[in-house]
This record gives structure tokens, C-alpha cells and sequence, in this order.
């Protein structure tokens, strides 16, 4: 009895090793599952943390198109400012896409013989905005462009006693620049205007000057001709949509195929002289 005492310790000592490990074990399983979740936790909430909040979409351009640069000035008005116009109808600029971006200017000689001439030279630009999501409205961009501008004609190169203010009532902002500049040994007298309506910007300049003993035009009745001429420019670009938000009035690209209409009508002949006479 005395022997198997030993022995009988030794059995049960042996038996509870396997329990200790089986206890062990399962402990460690425990901690690897709880690591595992905390490291599945942790990459959902820096994904979470990374993604970029969507961004609100822009709002749409106002217009879409622009008006025909060398229309949008009343007739009566180009011949008030440009006596004696070499081309009436004005000489359009170059564009690779006339709904984005149009221009028109008109000049000429007013001779008076002995009492000396007036030149006068017209010019009117529109630029137009698109709204891009990454880029912003067309307003917007708009806007940017506007100061651009304005701080270009500031700067104009030579310009003297240049001077810039509000010019109100031409569009949603406008800006009125003057100066004065000597070329071809005359001194001009030089006035810019600078407007945005919507998404579009419309720059108009007006100079003019006086030859052969003529005196040069008043610095007010330049301003005075640039704004008004600019404020039928922006009305013209305003007028290219209507209440209901439809294109109102023609555009530059329509103009463009009604003059081809007109070149095709003109080139017709008369019925009796379609066909030869024996």
C-alpha cells in the first residue's frame, strides 16, 4: 500500500499535464481570433477615414453659346463711333469655336480734307465659361477671367494716366478702363471696357484719335462711346436666352449658316436666265 501511494501521484500528475495544455492552447486561440477582429476593425475605419467626401456637382453654365460678335452692336452705333467704317459689317476674328469664343472690330478714316481726319477703331470680344466639376461653375471661372482682364488693361504697355472704375449697369460687373497712348506720333485716346454677365466675359475697347492738325477726341466722349456700345454687347449675350431658358435670339453659328443661305441665294440666276437663248 505504501508502494502504489507514489505511484498513483505520479498518474495523476501525468494526466493533468494534457489538461493544462489543452487549456493553453485554447487561450492562445482565444487571443489570435480578438487580434485578428482588432486588425480587421482597424483597416475598415482607415478605409473609412480615406475615402474623400463627395463633392457637391457645380451649377450649369448659364449660357451655352455666344451671340455673333459682329452683330452685337447696333448698326446706327458702329456708325456713330466709327464714321466712315471700312467694312460695316466689321471684320470678324479668327475661332476654332465661335460658341466659346468671338470676336468682331471695326475701324476707319473720317477725312476732312484741310480741317485734318478722325480715326476711330471698335472692338468687342466674348469669352465663355463651361461649369466643370473640377474646374468650377462657369460663373466662376468667369469671375477669375474678369480680373484677369481688368488687370490686363491696367497694365496696358505705354498706357498714361491710366485710370479704372465701376462701370454700373453693364451686366453683373463691369469695369471701365482709360488711358492715354502715343502711336504713329498722334496721342489716343483709349477706353476699355471689361464686363461679365453669367459665365461670359465681354471685353469692348474704343480708341480714336485725330490726324493732320484734327484734335484728338475727348477722353469722356470715348468712355462715353465704350459704354454704350459695350452695354449692346452684353444685351446681346443676355438676349441668347430667353425667360424660359431657351436660346432667344441667333447665334453665332447661325449666323455663320444664314450668311451661307444668303452667298447660295445670291448665287442663283433668275429662271429666264437659267437656260441659254438659242
Amino acid at each position: 500500500m505504501h508502494r502504489s501511494a507514489p505511484r498513483l501521484s505520479r498518474i495523476l500528475a501525468c494526466a493533468a499535464v494534457p489538461v493544462m495544455l489543452v487549456a493553453v492552447g485554447c487561450s492562445s486561440d482565444s487571443g489570435s481570433g480578438s487580434d485578428a477582429e482588432k486588425k480587421a476593425g482597424s483597416s475598415s475605419s482607415s478605409d473609412s477615414a480615406g475615402a474623400e467626401p463627395t463633392k457637391p456637382a457645380v451649377e450649369p453654365a448659364k449660357f451655352t453659346d455666344l451671340p455673333d460678335a459682329c452683330t452685337s452692336i447696333a448698326k446706327n452705333t458702329v456708325k456713330d463711333l466709327v464714321p466712315e467704317a471700312k467694312k460695316k459689317g466689321g471684320t470678324a476674328g479668327r475661332s476654332s469655336d465661335l460658341s466659346v469664343r468671338g470676336s468682331c472690330s471695326w475701324n476707319g478714316l473720317d477725312d476732312k480734307g484741310v480741317k485734318g481726319s478722325q480715326y476711330r477703331w471698335l472692338s468687342v470680344a466674348f469669352t465663355r465659361f463651361d461649369s466643370d466639376q473640377s474646374l468650377g461653375s462657369g460663373a466662376a471661372r468667369a469671375t477669375e477671367d474678369y480680373t484677369k482682364q481688368v488687370a490686363k488693361e491696367k497694365a496696358s504697355e505705354g498706357a498714361q494716366k491710366a485710370a479704372a472704375a465701376a462701370a454700373p449697369g453693364i451686366g453683373d460687373e463691369a469695369t471701365a478702363i482709360t488711358y492715354k497712348l502715343n502711336k504713329t506720333d498722334e496721342d489716343f485716346e483709349y477706353a476699355t471696357v471689361v464686363a461679365r454677365t453669367g459665365n461670359v466675359v465681354v471685353t469692348l475697347t474704343y480708341n480714336g484719335a485725330g490726324y493732320a492738325g484734327a484734335k484728338t477726341p475727348s477722353a469722356a466722349d470715348i468712355l462715353k462711346g465704350a459704354q454704350k456700345a459695350a452695354k449692346e454687347a452684353v444685351g446681346k449675350v443676355d438676349a441668347t436666352v430667353g425667360a424660359d431658358g431657351a436660346e432667344a435670339s441667333p447665334s453665332a453659328g447661325d449666323a455663320k449658316k444664314d450668311d451661307k443661305k444668303e452667298e447660295k441665294k445670291g448665287d442663283e440666276k433668275p429662271a429666264s436666265e437659267a437656260t441659254p437663248k438659242s
